[in-house]
């Protein structure tokens, strides 16, 4: 009779355990994830970090999340972390009563793009296993992963000093209407340039330091169209890419040498499918970080033609600027356009998106001219020995 009561004892006891789990698992359970850092470029690693929280006396036997995520964020392998596919991610939590749990997990970012978490689904049991029970929680985590930042000498410029020549003409003429900050007062500095409160409150003799009439302004158009034929799809994603790379690079070394940048495109930002990309050249980090992150929030996909892009270019009251197109074709609508451009006081250059095929064909048939000179030269040198 003792054993019959045991195991009736048992089965009501473990029914009655399932049934408080089933009702009571998720009460006051909190779920929060996020990234250590808001963004990264391309090919840094992020932390994603999981936190979990039991603020009730009832202990958690065993608890498991589940999301799907990019298979672009590669997850490095844990032991409580199950990885499927690269792209469905488990973690296994067990909590005692009124504790918390927080993980972190390393992520290399392979890849520019936004990443964004919205959900995750959360299966919690009794502990005699008879019961599962699945919640969906919100989640909002996000990371922005940025272009990768390539050196200068690997962006191919249509003149090996196009961005020096543009630096130099940064220094012309100081505009007596812009302040751009306080120096030390120099020798033949007028008395209307001293700043008597900086004066006063440095115990030196202080002068305005002026801005110049002469900066120019940046603005790089990128063409995501392959071809003038091309339909909706972009076929060569990576050619693509290479030249979001090539943006970035460009802007970050402009800014950092005080020149105002902007940025445009075909392609459309992840948020806004109906407009084209279009940011006016400015200075500073600020605009350096907007443009990095419109360039990671960037679908590689059309809103509308270049030539449709380049004709709304052309209807902007804008003042000169040097214009930098980088494109994978200029077809004769395109020249027009181009015309178009620099007759209204715009300087426009070209940088031509190439495939990796195509760049090594372009290098193999320089080499030979290259040392064809070097040759003559050598011989003439000869002769001249002898």
């Amino acid at each position: 009779m003792s054993l019959s009561w045991f195991i009736f004892v048992t089965a009501v006891f473990m029914a009655l355990q399932s049934f408080v789990y089933k009702r009571r698992g998720f009460s006051r359970l909190d779920y929060t994830r996020s990234f250590h850092t808001p963004a990264v470029f391309e090919g840094e690693e992020a932390v994603m970090v999981e936190r979990i929280r039991n603020r009730k006396l009832l202990p958690i036997p065993w608890l498991r999340v589940e999301s799907k995520m990019n298979p672009n964020l590669s997850f490095y392998q844990q032991s409580d972390m199950a990885i499927k596919h690269g792209e469905f991610h488990k973690s296994f939590f067990s909590l005692m009563p009124f504790t918390g749990i927080t993980r972190r997990h390393r992520i290399l970012c392979r890849r520019r793009g936004c990443y964004r978490l919205d959900s995750a689904a959360m299966t919690c049991g009794d502990a005699f296993g008879l019961q599962e029970t699945t919640r969906d929680f919100r989640v909002n985590a996000e990371l922005l992963v940025y272009p990768k930042l390539l050196p200068l000498e690997e962006v191919p410029f249509p003149s090996h000093s196009w961005m020096g020549e543009v630096t130099v003409r940064r220094w012309i003429l100081e505009d007596p209407f812009l302040v751009a900050g306080v120096r030390e007062y120099r020798y033949g500095d007028p008395l209307n340039r001293i700043n008597w409160k900086a004066s006063a409150r440095t115990g030196e003799l202080m002068a305005f330091h002026m801005d110049h009439t002469a900066d120019p302004r940046i603005m790089i158009l990128l063409n995501i169209d392959l071809s003038e034929t091309m339909w909706e799809a972009v076929t060569d994603q990576e050619l693509i890419e290479r030249g979001i790379s090539y943006s970035a690079t460009i802007a970050q070394n402009a800014i950092e040498n005080g020149i105002p940048v902007g940025f445009g495109s075909n392609a459309y930002e992840i948020d806004n499918k109906k407009a084209p990309i279009r940011i006016s050249p400015q200075p500073g980090r600020e605009q350096l970080t907007l443009l990095l992150e419109i360039m990671a929030k960037m679908a590689v996909a059309r809103s509308c033609t270049f030539f449709t892009f380049l004709e709304q270019e052309l209807e902007m009251d804008s003042g000169p600027m040097d214009i930098l197109l980088i494109t994978p074709f200029v077809g004769e609508r395109m020249q027009n356009q181009i015309s178009k451009l620099r007759m209204k006081g715009h300087s426009v250059d070209i940088i031509l998106l190439k495939s990796p095929a195509e760049e090594e064909l372009h290098a193999q048939h320089e080499e030979p001219e290259a040392e064809e000179p070097a040759r003559r030269a050598g011989g003439t040198r000869e002769g001249q020995a002898v």
